[in-house]
C-alpha cells in the first residue's frame, strides 16, 4: 500500500476530475472510481491508502461499499455527505468510515482531512501487535490464556465474549467501532446488529478495568456512533 495513493469514488465526473487535479497537485496518487464496480477493479490494481466515498453513489451506494471495504482491507475512508444529511454521517460512522466531509467542501478541508486519517492509519501501523499480557486499565488481559488479572494478579472472572471484545478493542486503538463492527469481529453475528446486549458487556467491562465506571477513561461512547479503546 502506496500512503499516498488516494482512490476516489463518486459518479460526478467534474468532482471526480477536480479531486484528482487538487490532490494530484500537492503530491497524492489519485486513481478514480464512478461505481462499486469500478471500485472493487481498483482496489485489487493497486491497494490505495484512503478512499474518498461518496455516500449518494447510485445503485450500490457508498455505505454498502463502506462496509464492503472495512470487512476485506486495512485501508481508510473518508464518507462524501450532502450538507445536511446527519444520519447519512452517523451510518457513515457505524459501518465504519475514519471521518466524513459534507458537500460543498473546500479542497483545503479535505485535504486536511485526509491528512489527518493518514497519520491515524501511519500510528496505527507503527503500534506494536498485542500479543502475550496487556494493561487495560485496571487489569491486565492474557491473550493467549484468554483470561484477566488485576495488577496483583487475581483473576477476574471474564466471560468468552467479554474477552473477545476486549480483544477487538484492542486491536484497534484510538478507533471508534459502531456495535455492527463488533459484533463482526468477535464473530457473533448471531444476535441482531443494533442488540443492546453488547452494551450490557461494554457496562460490565467498564466495572472491571475503570477507576469510575461512570465516567470511562478506557472505553468511551461515541454518542451515536459506537465505543473507542483509548490506551493510557
Amino acid at each position: 500500500m502506496d500512503a499516498t495513493r488516494v482512490l476516489v469514488v463518486d459518479d460526478d465526473p467534474t468532482i471526480r476530475q477536480m479531486l484528482a487535479d487538487y490532490l494530484g497537485d500537492h503530491g497524492y496518487e489519485v486513481t478514480l472510481a464512478a461505481s462499486g464496480t469500478a471500485m472493487r477493479a481498483e482496489m485489487e490494481r493497486a491497494r490505495p491508502a484512503v478512499v474518498l466515498l461518496d455516500i449518494g453513489l447510485p445503485g450500490e451506494d457508498g455505505l454498502t461499499l463502506a462496509r464492503f471495504l472495512r470487512e476485506r482491507y486495512e485501508v481508510g475512508i473518508i464518507m462524501v455527505t450532502g450538507a445536511s444529511d446527519v444520519v447519512d454521517r452517523v451510518a457513515g460512522l457505524e459501518v465504519g468510515a475514519d471521518d466524513y466531509i459534507a458537500k460543498p467542501f473546500d479542497p483545503r478541508e479535505l485535504r486536511a482531512r485526509l491528512k489527518s486519517v493518514l497519520r491515524r492509519l501511519e500510528k496505527k501501523a507503527d503500534s506494536p501487535k498485542p500479543g502475550g499480557r496487556v494493561s487495560m486499565g485496571n487489569c491486565v488481559l492474557d491473550l493467549k490464556a484468554r483470561t484477566l488479572s488485576d495488577t496483583r494478579g487475581r483473576d477476574i472472572p471474564i466471560t468468552s465474549m467479554e474477552f473477545d471484545l476486549l480483544k477487538t478493542l484492542l486491536e484497534h486503538p484510538n478507533q471508534v467501532l459502531s456495535r455492527d463492527q463488533l459484533l463482526s469481529m468477535t464473530r457473533n453475528r448471531e444476535w441482531e446488529p443494533y442488540d443492546r446486549s453488547i452494551d450490557i458487556r461494554i457496562t460490565r467491562l467498564r466495572r472491571k478495568l475503570e477507576d469510575d465506571p461512570a465516567h470511562p477513561r478506557v472505553i468511551k461512547t461515541v454518542r451515536g456512533a459506537g465505543y473507542m479503546y483509548v490506551p493510557k
